[in-house]
């Protein structure tokens, strides 16, 4: 292959590199006019008057411009035409007398006749005279260059009177257009008669004409648009402005208002709004007043319950160390005080856990840990619980440690709850814990295979004080709030806590956490469906508890 088409074959290369170069700069260039043009209702309202006048004026233009050029090329060519068939008339007393064209007297007399009629300012300044055996006369200096087309000969051969639109340039100032009208002279010699009528003056009015409309056209679109931008200002400042308040509302200014001018439809919308706002701040206040209240009410119980439970909680202990030396009724009722205990304590801790979020007290003692260290101790610690239940817990994570800066106790005590909820609902088969980690995120999903949750309740397992208690096999009591604390939790964390379930297929929680504190989880490594892949399948090490 030679080296020009080596040549052939890249050029095409080189010019799509360049079009696509030139492409993507003009997008990032006309990008902020883009952003612009969306957010700006204004701009998009005048931008659409401009271009509807526009294209309205130019309909009108070609229009207007259109019907009067016709007009006035009209009436030319009905004038010349009947200036013509005058020039022939006088043609004809001049010529009738010839019978042949070999006269020696033909020619001047040709002459004299198309030199009288381009003097007389009546007819056309350019006349040309010729017989059918093609003896011609030109009344023009330059009028050699007047040569009618062979379709006007033709038609005018045909004894008719035709016309042609031409470009000549038949004098110094160059091309300019001229209607030619030839007619034929019927006599015992036939002849042609040409008449050249310059369209000078008509030309010059359907200019001036159509500089005329596009001055008046562009000043009539910008004045359109000056009213466009008006009349939408007028409209656009109070939506502007309601915005700007809305905004401010949003951001806890609730004592901002918009202004209200005259007694039009946006003063009454201004006041509309205003009064929606009033309406909205004696209720957000309604309502602080009343979280705050609820709050307090929650703090200050919890707090007072610790003295009389801890009284409560020593005789119990000590009533329980001695409970073989009752009666097994006696010792049946101080198992399940001492039971109960443990539960309202349990409670009580969760109370006050909540009322921390509540209040913004909650906070993280973020450490560098090991994330499968902390499941591994989780189903350590259940151990027990899963043994009574019967349930096989296996833990799978990655080979290598999965270190993350978290809060080891708030996210055990997540896992403790999800665990625990999975144990308990899983009714013997069995529930897998998975750790995963991604360049940004470490995640944990809890799956078991029990009853699972109805259509719904995904969105209210974290709901405080909510259960659905599907299973059949419970062998504790919740509080109802374990799930609710773990979801704050994560949320401290910066992460998420999500479920997902169906009736006969099991539940899925996933927790996620950035691996840096600080960060914020965008995907997790771990996909929330029930059939997901196993993340890290064939580099994990496995842990199994059963019992």
């Amino acid at each position: 292959m030679t080296a020009g088409e080596d040549r052939a074959r890249e050029r095409p290369v080189w010019l799509r590199r360049a079009w696509g170069s030139a492409a993507r700069w003009a997008g990032r260039a006309a990008r902020p006019l883009i952003d612009r043009f969306r957010a700006s209702l204004q701009l998009r309202v005048v931008s659409s008057t401009l271009i509807a006048s526009t294209v309205l004026v130019l309909i009108f233009s070609f229009v207007v411009a259109g019907s009067v050029t016709s007009g006035l090329l009209t009436e030319r060519q009905e004038t010349a035409v009947e200036e013509t068939l005058n020039a022939v008339e006088r043609a004809a007393e001049q010529l009738g007398t010839y019978t042949s064209s070999s006269d020696s007297a033909l020619a001047t007399t040709m002459q004299r006749i198309v030199n009288e009629l381009a003097e007389d300012p009546v007819y056309a300044p350019v006349i040309v005279l010729r017989t059918d055996d093609g003896q011609v006369t030109r009344s023009h200096p330059a009028s050699s260059e007047a040569e009618p087309s062979e379709e006007l000969q033709a038609d005018v051969a045909e004894r008719k009177t035709a016309i042609q639109y031409e470009n000549f340039a038949l004098d110094e100032e160059g091309t300019m257009p001229y209607l030619v009208v030839g007619s034929y002279i019927d006599l015992s010699l036939d002849f042609e008669l040409y008449a050249f009528y310059p369209l000078e003056s008509q030309q010059d009015a359907i200019s001036l004409l159509r500089t005329n409309l596009a001055l008046a056209g562009v000043a009539l679109v910008l004045l359109l648009g000056v009213i466009a931008a008006l009349v939408t200002r007028l409209v656009v400042t109070p939506v502007r402005e309601a915005a700007r308040t809305s905004q401010r509302l949003a951001a806890g200014l609730l004592h901002e208002r918009m202004e209200v001018r005259g007694s039009d439809d946006l003063a009454r919308l201004a006041g509309s709004f205003n009064l929606m706002a009033e309406n909205l701040q004696s209720q957000i206040r309604r309502l602080e007043e009343m979280s705050m209240m609820q709050r307090r009410f929650t703090s200050d119980v919890s707090h007072e319950l610790r003295t009389p439970l801890a009284t409560i909680r020593m005789a119990a202990d000590l009533l329980y160390d001695n409970r073989d030396d009752f009666d097994p009724v006696t010792k049946r009722s101080t198992e399940l005080l001492q039971h109960e205990i443990d539960r309202f304590e349990e409670l009580l801790q969760e109370l006050l856990e909540i009322s921390r979020f509540d209040s913004g007290f909650a906070s993280l003692e973020v450490d560098a840990v090991d994330v499968g260290r902390i499941a591994d101790d989780v189903v350590e610690g259940l151990s027990h619980l899963a043994e009574d239940c019967g349930v096989q817990v296996t833990v799978r994570k990655p080979r290598r440690r999965v270190i993350a800066e978290v809060d080891p106790r708030r996210v055990q005590r997540i896992l403790r709850n999800l665990v625990s909820n999975a144990i308990e609902h899983a009714e013997g088969k069995p529930v897998v814990i998975t750790v995963a980690e991604s360049e940004t995120a470490v995640a944990v999903a809890v799956r078991d295979r029990g009853v699972g949750l109805k259509p719904g309740h995904a969105d209210r397992v974290f709901d405080r004080f909510w259960r659905a208690d599907p299973s059949r096999n419970r062998r504790t009591g919740g509080t109802g709030l374990g799930l609710a604390i773990s979801l704050e939790d994560a949320k401290l964390h910066s992460g998420t806590l999500q479920a997902v379930g169906e009736p006969g297929r099991g539940t899925l929680f996933v927790l996620t956490l950035p691996l840096q504190a600080g960060n914020r989880v965008i995907t997790s490594p771990i996909p929330l469906r029930l059939d997901g892949p196993r993340p890290g399948a064939g580099k994990e090490a496995t842990r199994a508890t059963q019992d």
